[in-house]
C-alpha cells in the first residue's frame, strides 16, 4: 500500500474582515456565515447538507480559489457559458502543502455537459492531441450521462491527483455509486485527495473520511450515522410502507 504524503489542500480559510456583509449572499448562507476555517482531510472530505446551505457555493469557491474554471474541468479550462459563481472566493485563503498535484480536476454535474461540448469544440480546431483520448477516446455526448461520469473518473482521473467533486451521485445508480467507491479508493492508495460535495449516504460510508455537516450551526464534523441522509435512508428502507403512510396521511 502506498503512504500518503502531505496534503494537496490542508486549510480553507474565510477572511471574516474583508466580508461586507454576511446578511448578503452568499455569505449568509449556512455553509459560510460561521465559518472560520475547515481542515482537509488528506485522502477524502465530504460537505454534506440541505439544500440551500450552501455546500456547492462552499465548493465552488474552493474550487476556483485553487484556480479551476467556475464551470468544471480541469485547470486549462477557461470557457464560461454564464458567470454565475459567487465571489466567495475572492474572501477564502486556502493552506496548501509542499507536495503540488500531478493532475486535478473539478467535476460540477449540472455543468458537465457544457465541458462535454468544451472538449469537443477544442478537438474540432485540432490545435493539439485529442483532448477526448484523455476521458476513454468515445464522445461523452454519445454516452449517457452516468457512463460520461466514469469514463472522465476511469480515464481522466489518475495517480498523485486533486479532484473537487460536486455532487457526483447526479447521474449515478447505486451499482455506479459503488464502482465510484472503489475507484475513489484505488486512487487515494495512489496518492490522491477528495473533497466532494454530495447527499450519497453510500458515498459518505468511504472508511476514515472527514465528513462536515453544514447547517444552521456552521460546519460540524460528524459521522455517517449521525448524518440525516443516512437516518431518513435507513428508516425508509427499514420499513417503506409505514413512512409513506405518514407522509401521505400529513
Amino acid at each position: 500500500m502506498a503512504i500518503f504524503a502531505e496534503h494537496f489542500v490542508e486549510q480553507v480559510i474565510l477572511n471574516r474582515e474583508t466580508v461586507p456583509s454576511f446578511e448578503n449572499y452568499p455569505f449568509h448562507l449556512d455553509a459560510v456565515r460561521t465559518l472560520d476555517s475547515l481542515l482537509f482531510n488528506p485522502k477524502v472530505t465530504f460537505f454534506v447538507g440541505e439544500n440551500g446551505s450552501g455546500k456547492s457555493t462552499l465548493l465552488e469557491a474552493i474550487a476556483v480559489k485553487y484556480g479551476f474554471n467556475a464551470e468544471g474541468g480541469s485547470k486549462n479550462f477557461n470557457f464560461s457559458n454564464r458567470a454565475s459563481h459567487s465571489v466567495l472566493h475572492q474572501h477564502l485563503t486556502l493552506s496548501r502543502g509542499i507536495r503540488r498535484p500531478k493532475t486535478s480536476y473539478f467535476l460540477r454535474a449540472e455543468s458537465f455537459f457544457n465541458v462535454a461540448t468544451e472538449i469537443e469544440n477544442l478537438d474540432r480546431e485540432g490545435m493539439g492531441p485529442p483532448i477526448i483520448d484523455s476521458y476513454g477516446g468515445q464522445s461523452l455526448h454519445e454516452q449517457s450521462h452516468g457512463e460520461s461520469f466514469l469514463s472522465l473518473v476511469m480515464h481522466r482521473f489518475g495517480p498523485e491527483g486533486l479532484y473537487i467533486l460536486d455532487e457526483p451521485e447526479a447521474a449515478l445508480s447505486p451499482s455506479r455509486l459503488l464502482a465510484l467507491l472503489v475507484r475513489i479508493h484505488d486512487l487515494t492508495q495512489q496518492n490522491c485527495q477528495f473533497i466532494i460535495a454530495t447527499h450519497s449516504p453510500i458515498l459518505m460510508a468511504y472508511p476514515e473520511a472527514t465528513i462536515y455537516s453544514l447547517g444552521e450551526d456552521g460546519a460540524q464534523v460528524t459521522t455517517l450515522e449521525d448524518t440525516t441522509h443516512w437516518s431518513l435512508t435507513a428508516s425508509f428502507m427499514r420499513n417503506p410502507q409505514a413512512i409513506l403512510d405518514e407522509l401521505f396521511e400529513e
